[in-house]
């Protein structure tokens, strides 16, 4: 069995390995296809429907036909463009989510051993699963997109509906054979998994019980690291899967209003639910005791002396060991949480317009990785905290130029 800092070594290249490969696959098209990097609601660059530009919500500028011609002479364009094609499949994919996916079987593995040969088969099965679900998301929704997101891949014409559709099936067959690699357990939590994701697509998406597939997929997937790593984790996984679950079920509730906004009440619900989220991650309570005690002598302890009798000696002062150190990374993990929901959360309840609610939900998307860090502190892995919270920057940048949503 390879030792533990191995172990830690290869979590922290592959996380590396990832960062790059997205980060070029993410670069910006050349020439005027720049400026066509447009996220999913349909605006151009980092406006949303109703921002600065006037745009309607749901949809295009209210220039109207220049709009659409001008539109059209930009798909042009990018189909003329050198390394267009790959960006292309880099927008459909929405890479900048990416980065929120390693982190479900990472934070479930820190509940077992620590990453392992079975933790890189699960984010492998993980990412697949993740790609086929957002090709499947844009192939079930191309009528829709065709009016309210024009400038998405499908509708677009830059990537065929057949070809999304090969694309989901062939990613979801991939990740299966990933997860059958890692056990029969991980198969069969991928099989469930990948049903979930392709049940949400074609036809939960819409209706009341989409936030909750939706919360099922992402608690599987941690579960599925947990189980990948050490089958025996599945029972300690559950709390933690149950936490990002509750994460996600608020976010995919706010995203049901981003391209029509109205809605106050889900962003509230949003906000309150991160806000109990991370008192129970960094475990408040604990941490108001240590602070209501910290200023207090330390507490006198007994001893048997030499006649028998008793007598009191001081207790030992605390030492700053790796229990508190992970405290630590687990506090800050679920402050960079909270901080990076609540306020987009809180902006969309005051003001549910479509550009708040649209970045309440990108908040949400990236604050999913600093929860996942925080959970895996919190488990006991502070390499996988660390390796989870590195990628936080990197998906921020790219979000700049592929919407997550």
């Amino acid at each position: 069995m390879r030792a533990p800092g191995a172990r830690r070594l290869r979590a922290l290249a592959f996380v590396a390995a990832l960062g790059a490969v997205t980060a070029f696959t993410a670069r910006r098209p050349p020439g005027g296809a720049a400026r066509d990097a447009v996220p999913r609601n349909g605006a151009r660059g980092t406006h949303p429907p109703g921002a600065a530009e006037g745009a309607a919500p749901g949809g295009g500028r209210s220039g109207g036909q220049a709009d659409v011609a001008e539109d059209a002479e930009d798909c042009d364009a990018r189909r003329t463009a050198p390394g267009t094609r790959l960006w292309d499949w880099a927008e459909l994919f929405r890479v900048s989510a990416l980065f929120t996916v390693p982190g479900d079987a990472l934070a479930g593995a820190a509940t077992g051993r620590g990453p392992g040969r079975g933790t890189f088969l699960a984010i492998g099965s993980s990412l697949c699963l993740y790609h086929a679900g957002m090709a499947l998301n844009d192939w079930a929704d191309r009528d829709e997109d065709a009016v309210d997101r024009p400038h998405r891949p499908l509708p677009s014409g830059r990537i065929s509906p057949a070809a999304a559709l090969t694309a989901a099936g062939a990613l979801t067959a991939t990740g299966l054979a990933l997860a059958a690699r890692a056990g029969r357990a991980p198969l069969a939590l991928a099989t469930t998994l990948a049903a979930t994701v392709w049940a949400y697509d074609l036809r939960l998406k819409h209706t009341v019980a989409g936030p909750a597939a939706m919360a099922t997929a992402r608690a599987l997937d941690l579960v599925l690291g947990a189980t990948a790593t050490r089958p025996r984790a599945l029972a300690a996984a559950l709390p933690h899967a149950a936490l990002l679950g509750a994460h996600t079920y608020a976010v995919t509730t706010v995203s049901r209003n981003e391209t029509r906004g109205g809605s106050s009440s889900a962003p509230l619900a949003a906000l309150v639910t991160t806000t109990a989220i991370a008192a129970v991650t960094t475990d408040a309570a604990r941490t108001l005791r240590r602070l209501r005690t910290s200023g207090r002598p330390p507490a006198a302890t007994t001893r048997h002396g030499a006649g028998g009798g008793r007598r009191a000696r001081p207790a030992a002062p605390p030492t700053a060991g790796p229990p508190d150190l992970l405290h630590a990374m687990t506090a800050l993990a679920s402050a960079v949480y909270a901080g990076t929901a609540l306020t987009p959360y809180l902006h969309a309840a005051l003001n549910p317009s479509p550009p708040l609610t649209q970045r309440a939900v990108g908040g949400g998307i990236r604050a999913m990785i600093p929860l996942q860090a925080a959970l895996a502190a919190r488990s006991g892995s502070g390499a996988s905290a660390v390796a989870v919270l590195a990628l936080g920057p990197v998906a921020r940048r790219i979000a700049r130029k592929v919407s997550p949503t």
